[in-house]
């Protein structure tokens, strides 16, 4: 990258972090909240403003400085994310939960995968929107798009298809918890709710609106979410492993061995998880040093996260979201139809 102009570069990276600053500040307000939407939502929004706006009035040469929060920044950000997760949260909800996460994922995905076939879907696009679904919303399509290698665009419409499906979800679980209509325990309700939502922010908004109506939710809810993060890593490594297994020849339909992308953030995002499950355990480091540490370091990688998020979005025009039709957006409704369907299931059934 930096074979290239470095000022023009560097001009292409600030015009990201400035971005990012308005969407941390937007993300403050208060409707914005009332929706959970996170700085990286709002901030893939205002990409997606800019790249249909004032995109083609900037300089060409601050691409690869765009590029550069799309790719390296990325990486950085998935990479600090463990710093949310520790593997003591998985011993306090246990195995129900690990269960639940396990089924859920390998269905969404197995789902996503089938019926994007039959609708004719392109492999990319349908493996990105059945990821976010599957795993942790727009940190997982993040995520998964250095393995998948897809174009910007089919990035952005898999993280729609998150914000859309997972804001119903964030204000129709508390509804059909309160209604009765969902014949589960505060337990099986949490595990429900943290396995088959989109995004963390919505688990979060979910289950506590389940307890301001009486319930015990919020937290088992949140930490079944997060065991469903730490999952996020070998599911890229296993995706990574069988893209590249097979790829089809020539006109002949033979076959041949495709490069296998090794996905090296995704051991760092697993090491991480390890440092910070001794740093937490560590009762020799005072929490007055520690939480705050901590925090910045989570307010940092929310902030990578965002320019990520920005970056894609100012790869995104809308003609591109037209080029991909319908079709997307059937195929994350059908996948939101399982979660509903099949997470019930499992909560009640085989948890």
């Amino acid at each position: 990258m930096f074979k290239e102009n470095r000022s023009d570069v560097l001009h292409g990276i600030l015009l990201i972090v400035l971005f990012s600053f308005s969407a941390f500040y937007i993300a403050e307000f208060d409707f914005v909240k009332r929706l959970s939407f996170s700085p990286l939502i709002v901030g893939i929004i205002l990409g997606m403003l800019y790249a249909n706006s004032l995109r083609n009035k900037l300089p060409q040469t601050w691409v690869p400085g765009i590029k550069f929060c799309t790719k390296e920044i990325l990486r950085a950000g998935i990479v600090l994310y463990g710093f949310k997760l520790t593997f003591q949260q998985v011993m306090e909800i246990g195995l129900p939960a690990i269960i639940a996460d396990v089924l859920i994922i390998a269905g969404t995905l197995f789902i996503g995968l089938l019926v994007g076939k039959i609708l004719r879907i392109d492999r990319e696009t349908a493996l990105m929107t059945s990821t976010g679904s599957a795993i942790c919303g727009a940190a997982a399509v993040l995520g998964a798009e250095p393995v998948v290698k897809c174009a910007p665009h089919k990035t952005a419409v898999a993280v729609s298809t998150v914000v859309i499906f997972g804001t119903i979800s964030m204000f129709l679980y508390p509804v059909l918890y309160r209604s009765g209509i969902l014949d589960l325990n505060d337990q099986a309700m949490a595990i429900y709710t943290g396995s088959t939502l989109h995004e963390v922010a919505h688990v979060v908004g979910a289950g506590n609106a389940m307890d301001a109506a009486g319930g015990h939710v919020a937290d088992a809810a949140t930490i079944t979410k997060m065991i469903r993060v730490m999952m996020l890593a070998p599911v890229l490594v296993i995706m990574s492993l069988c893209l590249a297994r097979v790829k089809k020849g020539g006109k002949g339909g033979s076959a041949e061995k495709s490069k296998i992308t090794i996905p090296w953030f995704a051991f760092g995002f697993l090491a991480i998880i390890g440092v910070n499950s001794v740093l937490q355990a560590a009762s020799f480091i005072p929490e007055s040093v520690l939480e705050p540490t901590i925090g910045f370091i989570n307010n940092l990688d929310t902030f990578l996260l965002t320019m990520a998020m920005t970056a894609l979005g100012a790869e995104t025009s809308f003609d591109k979201f037209k080029q991909a039709g319908a079709k997307p957006f059937v195929l994350a409704a059908i996948i939101y139809v399982w979660l509903l369907g099949g997470g019930y299931l499992i909560a009640k059934y085989l948890i």
